[in-house]
C-alpha cells in the first residue's frame, strides 16, 4: 500500500511532571505495530515526518516534540537524560494501547535507551538510528566537527530542517542538553536493555561511524546492526522507505 500523502490523525500537547510534550499521532489506532519516534538534540518531529508517513499506513506511529524542542515550550531548568526518560515513560503509559517499538535518532537514542531500562514493560524493542556519542570523540568540539562534516553529505532540504530547528531550539538550550549528550555512556547502558535492539546507520555517517555502531550492537543483549548504503546521519529522512521496511521487519519479530 503506498503511503498516504498526509496520514496525520491528531496533534496535541500533553503535560507530564510539568513538562510539555507535543504529540503527533498517525495511523490506525488498533494496529498490531506501534512505533514511537524520538528526535535528537535541537531537532523536532519534522525530520521524522517522512518515516512516520512510511510507517503509518499499517502502524500506529507517535512522533514527539520533546520539552524545549520544536513547538514544545522551554522547560524552566535543564532536564537530565534519566528525568526525560522517566517523563517520556509516563507519557507513553498514558497514551499507548500496547507495547511499542521505540525509535530514537542521534541523542534520541540515549533517551530511548534509558527509557528501555527504566520501563521495559512499555517497550517491545529499541531502534537506535545514528547513535551518539562515539566514545573516542566524547567532546563537544569533536561532535560539532563531525556535525559540520555531515552537513556536506546531506541534501539541501535535510540541512534546511536542521538549521531551522536549531534556530528554534536556541543556543542556550542546545548547549545545556549537549553537555548531557556528550557525557552519556551509551555503550555502558546498552547491556542493561533487555529488549531486542536494532542499530541503524547510514554508510556515510561521520557522527555514528561503523566501528562505534558495531560495538553498540555487540553490547546489547540482543543487538543487530543495519547499514543503509549511500546515506549519512539523517538516513531516516533521506532513505525513509528503506528504514521503514527495516523497522517493520524488526517490529514483526519483536511484537
Amino acid at each position: 500500500m503506498p503511503p498516504s500523502s498526509d496520514p496525520e490523525r491528531t496533534v496535541r500537547t500533553v503535560t507530564v511532571q510539568g513538562l510539555d510534550f507535543r504529540v503527533h499521532e498517525a495511523g490506525p489506532v488498533r494496529a498490531h505495530q506501534v512505533f514511537v519516534l524520538v528526535h535528537g538534540i535541537g531537532m523536532s518531529h519534522r525530520y521524522l515526518r517522512r518515516l512516520q508517513v512510511s510507517l503509518a499506513t499499517d502502524a500506529l506511529v507517535l512522533t514527539l516534540d520533546l520539552p524545549g524542542f520544536g513547538s514544545s515550550p522551554l522547560p524552566k531548568r535543564p532536564i537530565s537524560i534519566p528525568e526525560m526518560a522517566t517523563a517520556l515513560g509516563q507519557l507513553l503509559g498514558m497514551l499507548l494501547p500496547s507495547k511499542a517499538v521505540l525509535v530514537g535518532h542521534s541523542m534520541g537514542t540515549q533517551w530511548i535507551t534509558e527509557l528501555s531500562i527504566l520501563e521495559p514493560a512499555l517497550v517491545a524493542g529499541a531502534v537506535l538510528i545514528g547513535p551518539v556519542t562515539d566514545r573516542r570523540r566524547r567532546a563537544l568540539s569533536a561532535h560539532l566537527l563531525r556535525l559540520a562534516a555531515d552537513c556536506t553529505r546531506e541534501p539541501a532540504d535535510a540541512n534546511a530542517l536542521v538549521f531551522s530547528d536549531y534556530l528554534r531550539c536556541g543556543l542556550g538550550w542546545y548547549l545545556r542538553q549537549a553537555r548531557a549528550m556528550i557525557a552519556y555512556p551509551l555503550e555502558d547502558r546498552l547491556p542493561d536493555v533487555t529488549v531486542p535492539v536494532l542499530v541503524v546507520r547510514g554508510a556515510r555517517d561521520p557522527i555514528a561511524p561503523h566501528d562505534w555502531c558495531v560495538l553498540l550492537a555487540a553490547r546489547a543483549a540482543s543487538g543487530k546492526l543495519l547499514t543503509i548504503p549511500h546515506h549519512s546521519h539523517m538516513v531516516q529522512h533521506t532513505a525513509a522507505p528503506a528504514v521503514a521496511g527495516a523497522l517493520q521487519a524488526f517490529a514483526d519479530a519483536a511484537l
